[in-house]
This record gives structure tokens, sequence and C-alpha cells, in this order.
């Protein structure tokens, strides 16, 4: 019987059922894989990319995405630069620079500028306003909501305001009522305010000054809250980029208890430690902050064991008038970085063998799929599944340059390092959606390609 032409073939180095990559293609027809065959070369398609030695990954899915946390980036900004790093799912954040994502209303507002603008897929996370928000849960996830977050610390009480502990009751049963995720950013808001208060007298100009008011201790207790809280009321629990080996045993501890829990941390927590800030100052100022070597170790040790389950990039793109201030604690916390967290955390794994290798990539797509109900379509390189696939190519390892990226930022945090390859292409659900061209921008001309994607439930 004749083999059937499919419309697409990508042939590289892939992952096969041992573990171990070798020669392979992935075989597409329409949006989806038909096949991942070590059979290469030899059978008929409509269009065939060879990329040689380089790793044909499953497209990234980033879990932690704020495209619009500043009115100078936006949804299209945020996702070509996705896409141009090997992302193709982004999980966006539901707190936005004109005010936070918790009606139905501004839910569906949101969806629609996403559909018409978004370069890669896009699951929409909401959030629950303080004062009795939570009674909006079931709605917002009969619109569509994949999941919600809350913070437990007050960045700012409008657009990014703070659930106290008492009202954490309410909102986790109504979360767990919808069979939806929470997801929670974890720190102490008493601790912290103090703190900040107490460093704002002493030395606001010293960078240090932001890692003093932000203690371990203040980390770990909001961690412990959400989790004694979740325990309690059933709820699914997603703690937000984690920054300390601590916090990660906690979790694991609870989830060994049976609650149903997943982590993640961020290519920055990987990557840095707080004597970094004394020369990146404000560019590195990140909630929680940049922590101790032992801790950037501890969690590539967890990482490779298996205890981390999502590393996701909290891609924040604040430009750099907002991260140069001369005072620490008056410039915005975060860091952009939808497009780097492949090359950056990839090569994180290279450096560390090819357990490292296998975790980071799981981490990076099957994981954060199947947590926020879509893993049976996406993380993975599967028959049946998108046809979403990132390429690797080891063979450009690069400085990275932040005048290079497509985010509106325009900086980063990893200008000037060195990585061990670049991404070549990206390809949406059988559509090439990021062709690696230096020149120009290497995005498809015309309006995104992205949808909104609603879990499974």
């Amino acid at each position: 019987m004749e083999d059937p032409q499919v419309d697409l073939v990508i042939a590289g180095r892939v992952r096969v059922e041992t573990g171990e990559w070798a020669r392979g293609e992935v075989r597409v027809t329409g949006e989806r894989i038909v096949e991942i065959s070590t059979d290469v070369g030899r059978r008929p398609a409509m269009r065939r990319i060879d990329v040689g030695e380089a790793f044909v990954l499953p497209g990234v899915v980033d879990a932690h995405v704020h495209c619009l946390s500043h009115p100078g980036e936006g949804v299209a900004a945020a996702t070509a630069a996705a896409a141009a790093g090997g992302v193709t799912t982004i999980v966006e954040m539901p707190f936005d620079h004109d005010g936070p994502i918790n009606t139905v209303d501004r839910f569906n507002a949101k969806r629609e500028l996403i559909e018409n603008q978004a370069h890669v897929d896009v699951a929409m996370l909401a959030t629950l306003a303080p004062g009795g928000g939570w009674r909006a849960a079931q709605d917002l996830a009969d619109a569509g909501a994949g999941g919600f977050k809350v913070s437990l610390f007050e960045t700012d009480p409008r657009r990014f305001p703070r659930i106290d502990d008492a009202e954490l009751l309410e909102v986790m049963a109504a979360v767990a009522g919808t069979g939806r995720a929470l997801c929670v950013h974890a720190e102490n808001n008493e601790i912290v305010s103090s703190l900040i208060a107490s460093e704002r007298q002493r030395n606001p100009l010293d960078p240090g000054a932001h890692s003093r008011s932000r203690p371990p201790v203040s980390e770990t207790l909001g961690v412990l809250t959400a989790l004694e809280i979740a325990r309690a009321q059933g709820t699914r629990l997603h703690l937000c980029h984690l920054s300390l080996l601590r916090s990660v045993d906690l979790v694991r501890w609870y989830g060994a208890e049976g609650l149903d829990v997943s982590l993640e941390t961020c290519p920055h927590y990987l990557s840095f430690t707080a004597g970094d800030l004394a020369r990146h100052r404000g560019r590195l100022k990140i909630n929680p902050p940049l922590r101790e070597t032992s801790d950037l170790e501890g969690l590539w040790s967890r990482l490779i064991s298996g205890a981390v389950d999502v590393i996701a990039s909290d891609h924040a793109p604040w430009p750099a008038l907002n991260k140069d201030h001369a005072e620490i604690f008056a410039n915005h916390s975060g860091v952009p970085g939808v497009e780097t967290i492949l090359p950056v955390t990839f090569s994180g794994g290279l450096d560390r063998g090819d357990d490292a290798v296998a975790a980071a990539v799981d981490a990076l797509t099957a994981n954060p799929a199947r947590r926020f109900g879509l893993g049976d379509r996406k993380g993975r390189l599967e028959a049946g599944f998108d046809a979403d696939i990132a390429v690797f190519d080891p063979a450009g390892a690069q400085t990275l340059d932040e005048a290079a990226l497509h985010s509106n930022a325009d900086w980063s945090p990893y200008h000037g390092r060195p990585v061990r390859g670049r991404v070549s292409l990206t390809v949406l659900r059988g559509r090439v959606v990021w062709d690696g061209r230096s020149e120009g921008t290497g995005l498809p001309e015309g309006e995104g390609y992205g949808r909104v994607l609603e879990p499974v439930s």
C-alpha cells in the first residue's frame, strides 16, 4: 500500500522512546502531527525541512506571560517575541495595565484582542477581585478562563491587589468548584511591606536592599499559607516563580500528602544570583528576588530529579525607563523573557548533561500543557497532537543581543550572555511562524495565527 503524502516534514534530532536523541522526522498533515518516524527522507511530503543535527522539540508552553502589564508591549509584540523564541503557546496573566481581568466583560474584551493579534496560541487566566470577587469564579470559567491567578502580596492596590488570608479561604473554595487550577504569587505581605519601609529609610540606593526586603522566610511563609488553605479547600494549586530550594521541598511534601499541587521556577532563578544585582541593579529587580548560588544549583538539582514541574518566563516587558532608577524600590519588578526562555534554559541543560536537558524540555513543554488543561493537544511530539514545533540549532551558538529581540521592552537581562544555540524555526499548528531569519522580522506578515485555547474539563 502506497505511503500517503503529508503536508510537511521536519527532519532533525528527535527524542525517541528510550529518551535518547536520534535522527528522525515529524510528519504533519493540516494542523496535526500524524507520525514521528526514524525512517528519514524516504517517504513523500509536500514540503520537507531538514534541519540536520538540530534538536526538533515540542513548541514551548510558557506558563507565565504578561502581555499587557505595560501599554507599550501588547499582545502582538509579546507573541511575536514568543514565536521567535520557539514558544507556541502562552498562558497569559490577568493583571493588565488598565486593570485586572476579573469580570466576564473584561475577559471577553481581552479575548477578542488576543484573537485578533496573537502570533501564537494563548490560554487566558482570570483573577478574582478582593471583597467578594470569588463569586465570579464559575462565570469566568464558563467564559473560557483556563485557571485563576491571585497574589498574597499587594504589588499595587488596583492593578495587582492582594487577597488576604481570610478571603483566600473563599477564593480557594470557589476555584475548587470550577475544577481549574489556582496560580498563586506567594510572598508574605506583612513581612515584605515592613522590610521595604525599613530599607527605604536605611539606604534605598543600595540594590541589595531589594533582597533584604524579601528574605527567604517571606517566600516560604507565603508558600505554606497557600499550601495549607489549598489542602483545606481541595483546590488544585500552582505556585508561581519559586526561587528557593526549600520552597520546592515544601511543595513536594504536600504533594506526597495528596495535595494536587504544582510549581514553577524561572530561567532567571536558574541563571542569576543575588550578587548579580550589584552590577545589573534595577534591571534584575524581580519578585521574589534572586537568591544565592546554593538555591540556583539546588533548583537545577530538583529539576533533574523531577521535583520542579514547570519552567516559565514570567515575561514582564517593562521598558528600561521603568528599570533604571537609582533608588531600587522605584523600579518595576520583573524582566522580559518569553523570547529567551528556550535558548537560556536549554543551554543550561546542555551544560549539566542529558538528564538536565530532558528535564528542562519536559518542564517547558509537556508539564505546563498538562497542568493547564492542554495536555491533549500541546506539549508533545505525538500523533494526534497539534503540530507545534521548535527547532534549536546548536550550530548557531551565539551571544544574546537585546537589539535582535522582538519585545517592545527593547532590552534583556541576558544581553551579552553566551548561549549554546539558537531557535531557527517555529511551527504552530503546521504553519511556520518563525523562519529564523536575522534580517527583517522572520515572522509572517499580516494578522496573527494564534488562537485562544480553552482547557479540557
